[in-house]
């Protein structure tokens, strides 16, 4: 049943948009009464963000790879590939929409959730020495996420296969640790 659940929220929310999207148009399109899915979810909202997170963790890795770059390289490529494809442009949209009450709270915790999961990236590559120490996890993974969400969000750009990687290449510049003579460049 929750898998049902979940696939007719995302299938309404690409198809017809958030105000589409009721407990009730779900029920219908999963063939489950309204009842069964208030019992689970409770609210819409808390619905949506368990439809929305569900689907991005199906189409993102949470690589370990042992080296930041590759970790960083693989996560974000699968994302920028997701959001070229209409549900991932249809949810991210979504994930941007900023309303009031619980629905706000269920955003806000929605990306705070994706962005923890890069951070803890970060972090890895910072205790392998990979990074300085004092690399701001999360500022380093809004650098490379931002322009994508510029992209899609704002001027349309291409996302293509390359992207993440000089994205990538950019943001870690500017947090490796200084080269020092006797140590081996990253």
């Amino acid at each position: 049943m929750r898998q049902a659940v979940l696939t007719a929220t995302v299938d309404l929310l690409t198809s017809q948009g958030l105000a589409a999207t009721t407990v009730t148009a779900v029920s219908r399109a999963a063939g489950v009464h309204e009842t069964s899915v208030y019992r689970r979810w409770k609210t819409r909202e808390n619905l949506i963000f368990d439809a929305l997170a569900t689907r991005t963790e199906a189409a993102l890795p949470t690589p370990d790879t042992g080296t930041v770059r590759e970790d960083l390289c693989e996560l974000f490529t699968a994302l920028t590939r997701f959001f070229a494809t209409p549900a991932g442009t249809a949810l991210l949209l979504l994930g941007t929409v900023r309303e009031q009450g619980a629905l706000e709270e269920g955003r806000r915790a929605y990306w705070q959730a994706r962005l923890e999961r890069a951070e803890v990236l970060v972090r890895r590559g910072v205790d392998r020495g990979e990074l300085a120490e004092g690399t701001d996890p999360h500022l380093l993974v809004e650098a490379i996420t931002g322009p994508l969400l510029a992209r899609v969000l704002l001027t349309g750009e291409p996302l293509d296969d390359t992207l993440a990687a000089r994205l990538i290449d950019l943001a870690l510049d500017g947090s490796r640790p200084p080269h020092r003579p006797g140590r081996p460049t990253p």
